[in-house]
């Protein structure tokens, strides 16, 4: 049975900010947040020289986060997940009591985990002798970040770890519909966390032809023209750092409790390229697009805006141009493109970019598309002069992953 599955609240730290407040003036002021790579060394010869860092911030006032109590987990993906999950729950008055547990869910997950627990392990084992830290393996495994988020919060439904490369973040929030819709919970703890800025990890996607190099000569380049989505010179992405949550309800529940809601995740798609491992396939990029509209029972010209996920690599920008292009045709709406001021979060983008959209939503505005030069083979508006006011009762999110994992989903604002 479908449910109206509502969102009650949301939270994020990204290379913008580490509070809401802060992150949404800058994205809709067109500020980027990448800078110089500073979480590890670098090396004469390392290829990569930038990076979107989460900044430093006071974990004093969270008791849940005191060193004491984090003195094992020591890979960063726990304490930010822990943290957005605490404000997104206290942004959407939920109480989660006995009674609420057992009917509350959790899908917040990963793409990387905690791989640099690992590093530090073999590292330990080869330059000193020494065996592991017994927490090593708990802090890799990428099902532990929902494991902890159930310990913190006392959520006793289903859990799982929805792990779709850079779609983690709307993939959380598609299987937490389905959760509701079969009625197997009321309430569910979405989102995603990515720290991936260890060195094989930004290595390997520079290997891979994924992560931003600059062109011979041009290493003076300032950090935050580095990522430009769609833009005609793109150069691939910029590796980054982030977590949202986004907490999702049924209506019903919502009434029950008189919580407040304003959007609601109205439809949504999710195709398989079955294709290449990384390179992605219009056809099914493009089903997922227009399944996700169909699902929210509305038309093409019914979408206000698209959140694209544009990560400013040449092909996967083309074939997203290419398929939005097919289904909305000359009536393509206005898109904003957040990665050009993020940096690409990994599994944590399309948390962030969502939880972007959703404040768009609410205020009218749609944050601009940084670093944009026109690219003649894809003719669009991406917001490039700078915020816009524009009410948007439908937007269109898209999330593409590794692996050819394909997710969409059309928010609804609730008048």
């Amino acid at each position: 049975m479908v449910k109206r599955a509502v969102i009650l609240g949301y939270d994020a730290v990204s290379p913008l900010g580490t509070d809401m407040v802060t992150q949404w003036e800058r994205a809709k002021s067109g500020e980027s947040g990448v800078g110089p790579l500073t979480r590890f060394p670098l090396t004469e010869g390392f290829p990569v020289r930038i990076a979107g860092q989460v900044g430093e911030w006071d974990a004093s006032p969270y008791p849940f986060l005191s060193p004491r109590k984090l003195a094992q987990w020591t890979s960063p993906i726990f304490k930010h997940a822990m943290l957005v999950v605490h404000r997104a729950l206290l942004r959407s008055g939920v109480e989660i009591t006995a009674e609420v547990a057992s009917r509350t869910a959790v899908t917040f997950s990963s793409a990387v985990g905690g791989q640099d627990a690992v590093l530090k392990a073999d590292r330990r084992m080869v330059r000193e002798g020494r065996m592991p830290h017994p927490f090593t393996n708990p802090n890799a495994c990428i099902n532990m970040v929902g494991g902890k988020i159930s310990i913190q919060t006392g959520a006793t439904g289903p859990i799982t770890s929805t792990i779709t490369a850079c779609a983690t973040g709307v993939t959380s929030m598609i299987v937490g519909k389905m959760l509701l819709d079969q009625g197997r919970a009321d309430l569910v703890i979405c989102g995603a966390v990515d720290f991936p800025l260890v060195e094989p990890i930004v290595a390997g996607f520079y290997t891979m032809n994924g992560a931003y190099s600059p062109k011979e000569g041009q290493f003076s380049e300032p950090p935050q023209r580095a990522s430009r989505p769609f833009s005609v010179d793109r150069r691939g992405f910029v590796v980054s750092e982030g977590a949202g949550c986004v907490i999702l309800a049924t209506q019903d529940f919502a009434d029950a409790y008189g919580l407040n809601y304003d959007i609601e995740l109205a439809g949504w798609s999710m195709t398989s390229d079955a294709h290449h491992f990384v390179a992605p396939n219009l056809e099914t990029v493009e089903r997922a697009i227009s399944e996700s509209i169909e699902n929210a029972g509305i038309s093409p010209m019914d979408i206000a805006s698209v959140n694209a996920h544009a990560t400013s690599t040449p092909v996967g920008d083309k074939v997203e141009f290419d398929a939005l292009n097919s289904v909305f045709g000359e009536k393509m709406p206005p898109i904003s493109a957040n990665k050009s001021v993020t940096g690409h979060c990994m599994g944590a983008s399309s948390a962030i970019e969502s939880i972007l959209a959703m404040e768009g939503m609410q205020t009218g505005t749609l944050p601009p598309t940084i670093n944009y030069t026109p690219d003649p083979e894809m003719v669009l508006d991406c917001v490039s002069e700078g915020e816009r006011h524009l009410n948007q009762e439908f937007v269109l999110k898209n999330a593409f992953g590794f692996g050819g994992c394909n997710a969409c989903v059309v928010f609804q604002k609730i008048a």
